[in-house]
């Protein structure tokens, strides 16, 4: 869709946008919180492409006054100097509105819930996945974004058997969506005495926090288990079973959760990742009827397919679906992931405009 096509769309979206702000002010939408909610998230959702579009049309009027003074010879030389400013910025703005009017993942504002279990290596791949998580550990907190344990298997050197985490933050689903995927690690194991470098893997699910609203749960689906926490050892063994395993028999999914000290909490905790994989399954059986889907440049998100590389010898890390390369390990490691974000995010833009567009 050229951008002379969407003019009527934008047009439509800047009217509401004013109708939005105008209902703000209205006394009875202010009185009313659910409503005044509702009202604000949509003028909100829609401020930054009504504030470039309108950028755009001041770009665009500023440019049909200065073409008209190409006719004066004396002003002829400071509006060609005018332009040669103006019609590259036209043509930024073109672009990012053409971005803008993309459909939206209707998730990217959610909070997720991160799983990370380790595939093929052993004790190696426990590591592995202890590794993974105090990554996306500390570049949610250089986002400042809340982290939440959910569930944690400690191995007793550091790794992990299951560890899942809930990240809240705005954007954190636009975010990490693209982390969905076998991370695959090379390096000395701390076991191997040879000094062989060995291959390990570990898996790990980017998923969307649904709300009690957007998934149904029947009580009469749910098999609820509690029993002793076996994560404490020594004298912190609990003598009051607190923690929680919860069979979904429709479809089979198994939660557990042991972490808290309250029944309570391990429950809430646990009916929270049984609602993230419940909208999961929805959302995949969705685009699994989408007969003419899109083919996805950045990868598909199955937990099959290998994404990137941690090469400890040589200090570098590659993402295989964009060809990017980091040559800083420790960084990336410590949180440093949002350059490999932005590029899979920049990929994804551009396969949906080749899509928009009708390219192969």
């Amino acid at each position: 869709m050229s951008l002379d096509q969407a003019r009527q769309k934008l047009d439509e979206l800047e009217t509401r946008f004013e109708e939005l702000g105008a209902q703000m002010l209205d006394p009875a939408v202010i009185a009313d919180n659910a409503r005044y909610r509702q009202v604000s998230k949509a003028w909100s959702d829609l401020s930054e492409i009504v504030g470039v579009y309108r950028e755009y049309k001041t770009v665009l009027r500023q440019i049909r006054e200065v073409e008209g003074m190409l006719g004066d010879a004396e002003m002829r030389e400071l509006a060609e100097a005018d332009l040669e400013q103006l019609r590259p910025r036209r043509e930024a703005l073109e672009q990012r509105l053409r971005l803008l009017l993309l459909p939206r993942d209707p998730n990217d504002d959610k909070n997720v819930i991160v799983e990370i279990r380790p595939a093929a290596g052993g004790e190696e791949a426990a590591l592995f996945a202890g590794d993974l998580f105090r990554m996306y550990s500390r570049y949610a907190e250089r986002r400042g974004w809340k982290v939440e344990v959910l569930n944690a298997q400690e191995t007793g050197i550091g790794g992990f058997s299951d560890v899942v985490l809930s990240i809240q933050g705005k954007g954190a689903y636009s975010q990490l969506k693209f982390e969905s995927g076998v991370h695959r690690v090379q390096r000395v194991p701390v076991t191997e005495s040879g000094g062989r470098i060995h291959t390990s893997t570990a898996t790990v699910a980017v998923l969307p926090e649904a709300e009690d609203v957007e998934v149904e749960i029947n009580p009469s689906d749910i098999e609820m288990d509690v029993y002793h926490s076996s994560s404490a050892g020594g004298q912190n063994v609990q003598k009051v079973a607190t923690a929680i395993r919860i069979l979904h028999k429709p479809t089979g999914i198994v939660v557990t959760c042991q972490d808290e000290r309250s029944q309570l909490q391990n429950k809430e905790k646990a009916f929270r990742m049984l609602r993230a994989r419940l909208y999961e399954q929805q959302m995949q059986a969705q685009m699994s009827e989408r007969t003419q889907a899109r083919r996805a440049q950045v990868g598909t998100g199955d937990r099959s397919e290998k994404i990137r590389t941690y090469n400890f010898p040589d200090g570098r890390v590659t993402d295989h679906r964009i060809g990017l390369t980091i040559h800083n390990l420790p960084a990336v490691l410590d949180g440093a992931i949002q350059p490999f974000i932005d590029a899979l995010v920049l990929a994804d833009q551009a396969e949906k405009l080749k899509s928009e567009s009708g390219v192969d």
